[in-house]
Order: structure tokens, then sequence, then C-alpha cells
């Protein structure tokens, strides 16, 4: 692997991956693991109060497609640019026969790299989504065009077809009647804010997460929803009497879309390493031949983020993890892997969290609730 010489922040010249990614800095990186997340979305997104149901007076905003787009980005570690921007035809489909998770594909020009990449998202996400489509989504495209918002978007691009195979391709036609067309890799995330398709009752958008006016809802906007979410948890979930008072003790969880790409990166190493020394009952040597063949969890997780370097999936993203035994300590599970999001190895991740700094794990105080995935 490439390496090149840098000059750390206290003077020191460092030996670094010449592919690390320029912004995959400690202070960036933080967890919650998955009971603190479920009780994020519950608190934060949908109204859920200290007794474990949305309280009296709760009317979310769109809370569907918010509790959706947040379980897409923690079961698949999906960037905020590249979950935020996702068409609606780029959704994976649930097929009949489907397992626990579906395969979907990032086009190359919202990712970083500019790579095209596979990407893998809980079938119980997808029907999340699924659900935000026709319920939500649906009410504010047939509000946005009872007023005829969309017929006034001069740039507006009536998608007429998208073809199959290697390449697909994107073919439009704009207002003026001009036809346009270009490979869907190489559509860029304002190309993708104009693409509508012809619906039963006029023109709809293609971006799958609209505002309230039926509009695309910009990537960036994410952060204002995370930011509502977290002072809602913070008020929801700090005593009356903590308010403000205790700096050492934090009762409420807070995130922001990376640190969704960050726990599921945690969350897949954990439980690859659970997949292959524990479920498997593999021995040394056939855990390094299962390693050779198919590649180790840092290896598959690389693979999953879409870094270019497996030193920045090490040492950057899972540091805090990076020295801890996690075969001898998942070798004390005593429920087996069975289904994601797998909330028995929620004891895993407690004891993963106090051995590390960083991870945040709240231990639920709600009753339990119809949370479903992260």
């Amino acid at each position: 692997m490439a390496t090149k010489q840098i000059v750390g922040r206290n003077g020191a010249v460092l030996q670094v991956a010449e592919a690390r990614a320029k912004d995959a800095r400690t202070s960036n990186v933080h967890w919650l693991t998955p009971r603190t997340w479920r009780t994020w979305i519950d608190v934060g997104l949908r109204g859920f109060g200290p007794e474990g149901v949305p309280e009296s007076g709760w009317a979310g905003r769109l809370e569907d497609r918010n509790a959706a787009m947040v379980r897409l980005l923690t079961s698949s570690g999906l960037r905020r640019s590249e979950g935020g921007s996702l068409l609606t035809f780029e959704v994976p489909v649930r097929g009949v026969a489907e397992g626990r998770y579906c395969r979907g594909r990032i086009a190359a020009e919202v990712t970083r790299s500019k790579k095209a990449r596979t990407f893998y998202v809980a079938s119980e996400t997808v029907g999340d989504i699924e659900t935000y489509v026709a319920s939500s989504r649906v009410w504010v495209i047939r509000k946005a065009q009872r007023t005829g918002r969309y017929e006034r978007l001069p740039q507006m691009r009536l998608v007429t077809e998208v073809t199959r195979g290697l390449r697909p391709m994107v073919h439009w036609r704009t207002m003026q009647g001009v036809r346009g067309v270009r490979a869907l890799d190489r559509l860029s995330v304002w190309e993708r804010r104009l693409m509508f398709t012809e619906g039963p009752y006029g023109p709809e958008p293609l971006w799958l997460w609209l505002n309230e006016q039926g509009l695309p809802f910009a990537p960036h906007s994410w952060d204002g929803v995370f930011r509502t979410a977290n002072e809602r948890c913070a008020r929801v979930l700090t005593p009356p009497d903590r308010h403000g008072w205790d700096p050492h003790r934090v009762f409420a969880p807070y995130a922001t879309p990376h640190s969704a790409r960050n726990s599921f990166a945690l969350y897949m190493l954990v439980v690859l390493n659970c997949l292959m020394d524990q479920r498997y009952g593999l021995t040394p040597q056939e855990r390094r031949d299962f390693r050779l063949l198919y590649g180790d969890p840092w290896f598959m997780v690389q693979n999953l983020l879409g870094h270019a370097s497996r030193e920045t999936t090490v040492s950057r993203y899972l540091a805090p993890v990076a020295d801890l035994q996690l075969r001898s300590l998942l070798a004390t599970a005593d429920d087996e892997v069975e289904r994601a999001p797998m909330p028995q190895l929620d004891e895993v991740f407690a004891r993963v969290a106090r051995e590390s700094e960083g991870i945040q794990d709240l231990e639920a105080q709600l009753v339990p609730g119809a949370g479903g995935t992260w």
C-alpha cells in the first residue's frame, strides 16, 4: 500500500496511507450502539416520551420519512449525500425469496470516490421506505400537483426511459420539448433533483426524499432533522433537575448523519466477527482459510463503506475497537446470531462501549415500542 509522510497537529511526522480520507479525523468519529439508535429514533423522530409511547399532542412532521432515512443510513453505511440523493427506482426491491438484506447500487457521481459500488440494506428498512413512499410522500406530491407547483419548474426534466444493463442510461425531455440522455452513473446531485416521471395525476419527482412542499429535500437539510431530534432527546431524557448541571453524565444520545455511518461500521465489524468465530464454530485453521478466501471483517467493512484504503477503516473509523480481542469478547455471548438488528447482542455492544472511547450506549429507559430496526 502506498504511503506518504505528513506533519501531525503536534508537529510529529506521521506515515499514513496515500489514499486515506482527507476528513477522516478521530474527532469526527463517534458511535451509537444499536439499542441507543432505537431510543434516539423513538424519542427524537417518533415523539416517544419516557413511558415508551408517543407523547400527547405529538404531531410528527414527515416522521415516517425521517425514520426511514435514518434507518437507511444506519443499516447500509451510506453517506448523507449518497442516501439523501437516491432516486425512487434506485431503492432495492424486496423479492419473494429475499433474505434479511437487499442489494442496491450507488451511482458513481454521488460518491466521494466517483466510483459506483454495491450497498446492502436491511429488508425491514426497505419496508420502511416503501411505507413512506406509499403514505406521506404521496400526500405531499398530491398537494403540489393540485397547486400546479411542478409545472412551474422551468428546468424540470420528464424522464421517458431508464435503460437496463451494465451502463443504464436515463432519457428525458424538458418542458420546452428538448430531449436529452445521460448515463445514470454520471447524473449529478443537482441533475437528479430535476428528474420527474409522469404519474397518474401529473408529474412526480423521482427524487426519493421530499419536503412538505413536495420538492426534493436537499441532502444537507438532514442536518436540521438530526439537530431537532438531538434537542428533543436532550429535553425528554434528561431529568428536570439535571438540565445544565451535570456535565459529567449524559442522559440523552447525540447523533449526526455521519455517526450513522460510523455506527454501521462498528456494528458490521462485531457481527462479522461473530458470524465467523461463533456461528460457524471455526477452528483457528478454518478461520484462516475462510478469511483467505473471503477476506477478513476489516476488508469487508472497507468495501461496504467504499474506502480506498484499509488503513482508513482500521485506524480512523474503527480505532476505538481496533485493539479489542473481539473473538474472546464475543465468545461469552450466549445467544446465537439470528436476525438483524440482533437485539440479543445489546450486551456485547455494551461491553465494547465500556472498554472503548467515544461509543454511546445508553441503557434503554423506555418501554419497548414498535421501533423496528435502527
